[in-house]
């Protein structure tokens, strides 16, 4: 099943529609001033599902989601304790306040850990989930402002790398080849 993640995750909320990240300027190309409320979308949904994809990288975590409820605290689970440092970051980046954010964010965890479950097929174990997550990587990046520093938090300095926001037919092979290559974090293997 093709499921463009950051799309489906913005219909599904109602939330307004997403820009790319220019890789020169490392914001979007605003003609016009945006409201916060599309800066909060723009913020928190790449936050929270590139959250979720370094999630996913470890058997230990995606046994987390596929145990998991719908109730589940899923923005803690994810971020693994960092949470608040990344509701400040998106409330920060959208001019809103931090119990908002963390509403949105909450709600963004929530489906995205929905929407992966679903599309991992029929009997989703922990490869058919990374796998999932993995051939999404592109698609969130390129919507992730480099001014939340998402890197730093999540202790991958690659999430902010201009090249990740870059495309056309080079480098939309490039990325593929990436996603194909691409491990778990091995060091959370026995």
């Amino acid at each position: 099943m093709a499921t463009h993640l950051v799309e489906t995750i913005q219909k599904n909320l109602s939330l307004p529609p997403l820009q790319k990240i220019d890789p020169n300027i490392q914001e979007t190309k605003d003609q016009v001033p945006r409201q916060s409320r599309e800066k909060l979308a723009q913020a928190a949904v790449p936050a929270v599902l590139t959250a979720l994809h370094k999630f996913t990288r470890a058997d230990e975590s995606c046994n987390v989601i596929l145990g998991g409820t719908d109730n589940a605290d899923w923005l803690s689970t994810i971020f693994e304790g960092k949470e608040r440092v990344a509701v400040d970051k998106v409330a920060h980046y959208a001019g809103v306040t931090p119990d908002e954010a963390r509403t949105t964010m909450i709600d963004i965890s929530r489906e995205g850990v929905k929407i992966a479950k679903k599309s991992a097929g029929d009997k989703p174990d922990c490869e058919s989930i990374r796998n999932f997550m993995n051939d999404q990587r592109h698609t969130i990046l390129v919507y992730l402002p480099a001014a939340m520093q998402m890197g730093d938090l999540l202790n991958d300095e690659a999430l902010d790398d201009r090249t990740n926001k870059m495309e056309g037919p080079l480098s939309n092979l490039m990325h593929a080849i990436e996603g194909k290559l691409s491990k778990g974090d091995q060091s959370k293997y026995p």
